[in-house]
């Protein structure tokens, strides 16, 4: 087996920075609205579950350049041939 394409970082980092800032903007937002004198407690769910939300998307993300990268790579020809059958 062949090893598989590596996904472009350069590309993966550009791709990601916008949900990154658009997610840090949100985080401050939730540190914003805390009430006075509750600011971690009534910070802190909301600001890790941006984080869960965002990891998620960007390990997806790498996923599905990584995969891309190899289906770009494949050769049809090169693999086991399927028979074609005659249309009725």
């Amino acid at each position: 087996m062949e090893p598989m394409p590596k996904l472009d970082r350069a590309a993966y980092v550009a791709g990601m920075r916008e949900q990154l800032e658009a997610m840090l903007g949100r985080v401050a937002d939730a540190i914003n609205e805390a009430r006075d004198g509750e600011i971690i407690a009534g910070s802190e769910r909301p600001v890790f579950d941006l984080f869960a939300e965002f990891r998620q998307k960007a390990f997806e993300a790498g996923l599905q350049m990584r995969t891309d990268a190899a289906e770009a790579a494949f050769s049809p020809s090169g693999g086991s041939r399927v028979e074609e059958t005659p249309a009725e």
